[in-house]
């Protein structure tokens, strides 16, 4: 049976006991080798159980974040995390008061504080659904035109699906081309610029095609270059404005290349007008 009172065990009896207070004297301590028990990670294999540093594939931690100098950290970095859905997140993370400020921003092209409102958090959300708008809008409204046109005079008419295809090109070609070689160019003369900022800017400048598209369907031509002509210039001030200050860092040459910026844009004006704003009957 067992008593009620606790007896004092002497460590030198009980071996494999950690003491809990020092020892007293006439005493010996136990001392213990580095073992498996004292130690974790193992330094060796055990069994089944390897020695890794990281935790076991079938552990709960599974979709946690990669421990750092491991195998999944090093894939994940450098050129290999271009090819990840999460290194693009960020650029999507916007709600629709921040798309809607910046497209108003887009309209007001004087303002020249679009590259300072959007240089912590630029966004690739907005271009891409401009340029997949000005694709729909381009095509359908395009294809209207030539419609009303061929009815009013009672000839003929065909589909044109190579609108389609055109103006895609057109779009998203624009805005992946020329934001990248200016890239190039900023860096060649020392005054680089994100070049996610860049997309996000060229993105935006480019919805003021959109109302004058649909207004394009007035059937007058002079109207037609007018409003052509306001949507290129507006557009062309937008981006020339909110480069001008960053560009200035690149010495004398900063007026040629605004200048070059702003008759490119003007020249995409000029472009859609002959393609897409022409009516040949």
């Amino acid at each position: 049976m067992m008593s009620g009172n606790y007896t004092t065990i002497d460590n030198q009896n009980v071996s494999g006991s950690v003491p809990a207070v020092s020892d007293p004297p006439g005493q010996v301590s136990v001392k213990f080798n580095d073992s498996t028990l004292q130690t974790f990670p193992p330094s060796g294999t055990q069994g089944k159980i390897s020695g890794a540093s990281g935790p076991p594939r079938d552990a709960d931690d599974t979709f946690s974040k990669p421990v750092s100098g491991s195998s999944e950290a090093q894939q994940s970095s450098g050129w290999f995390k271009v090819f990840t859905v999460a290194a693009y997140q960020p650029y999507f993370d916007v709600d629709t008061s921040d798309v809607l400020e910046r497209i108003k921003d887009s309209l007001l092209p004087f303002g020249g504080s679009f590259n300072e409102k959007t240089a912590s958090n630029p966004d690739l959300y907005g271009p891409f659904w401009i340029c997949t708008t000005l694709i729909f809008v381009a095509a359908s409204i395009g294809t209207f035109v030539t419609y009303l046109a061929h009815k009013l005079q009672h000839k003929e008419w065909n589909y044109d699906i190579n609108l389609v295809t055109w103006s895609a090109g057109v779009f998203y070609g624009y805005v992946l081309v020329v934001p990248l070689c200016l890239y190039i160019i900023l860096k060649y003369f020392s005054a680089p610029s994100g070049l996610v900022q860049l997309f996000c800017l060229y993105g935006y400048s480019l919805f003021i095609f959109i109302p004058a598209m649909c207004l394009s369907v007035v059937p007058m031509e002079i109207f037609r270059w007018v409003i052509t002509g306001v949507a290129g210039v507006m557009s062309a001030l937008f981006v020339s404005l909110n480069l001008r200050n960053h560009i200035v860092a690149a010495g004398e040459r900063w007026f040629l290349i605004v200048a070059g910026i702003f008759l490119l844009q003007l020249a995409l004006s000029v472009v859609l007008k002959l393609y897409l704003f022409n009516v040949n009957v």
